[in-house]
C-alpha cells in the first residue's frame, strides 16, 4: 500500500512562506506525476502545482512567481515551497501521485493544514 505523508503546514502571517513536504513510501524514480492540491471550507478541491518525473512544472494561475513545486526523486519527496502567502491560500493541502503506466494507480496524501492569517 503506497502512502504518502505531507508536513509543514501550519499558521503564516500574509506575505509570510511555508514549505511543505512531501514523503512517498515507495520509489519515485519511475513513469509518474506528482502533484499538490487544495481544499478551502465549502469549496472544491483544487490543483495547485505539478511535476513530472523529469521535473516538467504547471502551476495554477492563482499561485504562479508564488510557489514552486520541486521533488527529489532519491528521497521520494516532493515539496512546495510557498511565498507571499495570501489570506485566499488556506486550505488543506494535500499531496498527490499518478503512476504513468498501467494499470495508472493514483494516491492521495492525508492533507496538511495551511492558515494565511494575521
Amino acid at each position: 500500500q503506497v502512502q504518502l505523508v505531507e508536513s509543514g503546514g501550519g499558521l503564516v502571517q500574509p506575505g509570510g512562506s511555508l514549505r511543505l513536504s512531501c514523503a512517498a513510501s515507495v520509489s519515485i524514480f519511475g513513469l509518474n506525476v506528482m502533484a499538490w492540491y487544495r481544499q478551502a471550507p465549502g469549496k472544491q478541491r483544487d490543483l495547485v502545482a505539478t511535476i513530472t518525473r523529469g521535473g516538467s512544472t504547471n502551476y495554477a494561475d492563482s499561485v504562479k512567481g508564488r510557489f514552486t513545486i520541486s521533488r527529489d526523486n532519491a528521497k521520494s519527496t516532493v515539496f512546495l515551497q510557498m511565498n507571499s502567502l495570501k489570506p485566499e491560500d488556506t486550505a488543506v493541502y494535500y499531496c498527490y501521485l499518478k503512476f504513468d503506466l498501467p494499470p495508472y494507480n493514483t494516491y492521495w496524501g492525508q492533507g496538511t493544514q495551511v492558515t494565511v492569517s494575521s
